[in-house]
């Protein structure tokens, strides 16, 4: 790998040894602060929405300047600053308050990071996904060391985790490569009327496939783990589930620079569709414990296809001044608006079907995959087959 590749490996391994700590244990934490489960599910919340609104922010600020590293420098240090804030912090308010503003700055990055990666794998001959698997990877460790501190020591092991992880994404922030660039014509009209030049056909239809077929994991993220323990699967064994999914993306993004890189962003779009409605009917048959292992596999086209479609449909297609803009718009409506309608519908489909609510899965997946086609159809038009 590449020397700039190496140090990407590096910001994403560090920004998820800490992310993959937060995300299940400073709950936590906050419950040994004393924070109801409404409060913290409140927080949680906040965070999220508080990425989806800054993620734009933070883009419109990397696409108009000149050194890219600096919009994630600043979004490091604002997140570890939070962070580090939680630990002296009392009253359930003001823990509620710090909790959201540093999820939100940590957090807000991530489309950041994919938009400057992807971009600087084409400069400089880096493979991407070998990249982005060290984020995967060090996810887990963070999801594992995390549990395991917290089992001996605690809620407060874990927000001395995620301190020690977002420290170490502020120091490999300043090792990013600096992405400088000279200004372009249009930089410097970031306000509405740069957003809206930003939304092409092309680019909507890209957008809409990937945030469809990723939506449709909202019933796997919220409820797949108690359908399986209705149909008698022991808890070790749907670890074991869980695992063999982010097994099988992180096998996807190794070899996906070498296997991939003549696969059209289309195809890969269009295959995470088909795959993701395959695997959401057969998981509604409730099938037995061997074909699920497989079907977890097959989350390395759903997820992992879908996720590297719209990345390699972006770095083609979108203008350089956009890039970052274009993945935080991506992000709040894949991870965010769509996605939180799923899951909100998903209860309702547990409750009434059990497994079989992975069905109704199929809609956005469908619905995602028929604008992956109408997708391709349109980047055939000899405007669209140039890179800008």
């Amino acid at each position: 790998m590449r020397a700039p590749g190496i140090r990407f490996a590096l910001h994403y391994g560090a920004f998820f040894l800490a992310f993959g700590a937060a995300l299940p244990y400073l709950p936590v934490w906050m419950s040994g602060r004393g924070l109801s489960p409404e409060m913290i599910g409140l927080a949680a919340a906040g965070g999220m929405i508080g990425r989806m609104l800054v993620s734009p922010l933070g883009a419109a600020w990397m696409d108009a300047a000149t050194r890219r590293r600096d919009a994630l420098i600043g979004f490091s240090w604002a997140g570890l600053a939070g962070y580090l804030l939680l630990a002296p912090a009392s009253g359930e308010i003001l823990i509620m308050a710090l909790v959201m503003l540093a999820g939100a700055a940590y957090g807000g990055q991530t489309p950041l990071i994919d938009a400057f990666a992807i971009r600087s794998a084409r400069t400089d001959g880096f493979a991407f996904g070998r990249v982005r698997a060290a984020g995967s990877a060090t996810f887990v460790i963070g999801n594992l060391a995390g549990g395991a501190l917290v089992g001996v020591y605690g809620g407060e092991a874990a927000l001395a985790w995620v301190i020690g992880g977002a420290a170490l994404a502020v120091g490999t922030a300043y090792l990013l490569p600096a992405g400088e660039r000279a200004p372009e014509p249009g930089d410097a009209g970031g306000g509405p009327n740069g957003w809206l030049r930003m939304f092409t056909a092309p680019v909507i239809l890209a957008v809409l496939a990937s945030g469809l077929i990723q939506s449709a994991h909202g019933f796997n993220y919220a409820f797949s783990t108690l359908a399986w323990a209705d149909q008698g699967v022991s808890a070790p064994v749907i670890g074991a589930l869980w695992g063999t999914a982010v097994l099988a993306e992180i096998i996807f993004l190794w070899v996906s620079g070498r296997v991939l890189v003549r696969v059209p962003a289309t195809a890969l779009l269009i295959g995470g569709g088909a795959a993701s409605i395959v695997r959401w009917a057969l998981l509604a048959l409730s099938p037995p414990v061997w074909v699920l292992f497989l079907l977890q596999i097959m989350h390395a086209a759903t997820f992992t296809a879908t996720y590297l479609g719209f990345l390699r449909f972006a770095a083609e297609h979108v203008p350089d001044r956009y890039a970052a803009r274009a993945q935080a718009v991506h992000a709040a409506l894949a991870g965010g608006v769509l996605l939180a309608a799923t899951t909100a519908v998903s209860g309702l489909l547990f409750e009434r079907y059990g497994a079989g609510g992975f069905a109704g899965m199929i809609v956005p997946a469908a619905l995602g995959t028929v604008c992956g086609l109408a997708l391709a159809v349109a980047l055939r038009s000899p405007e669209q087959r140039k890179a800008p």
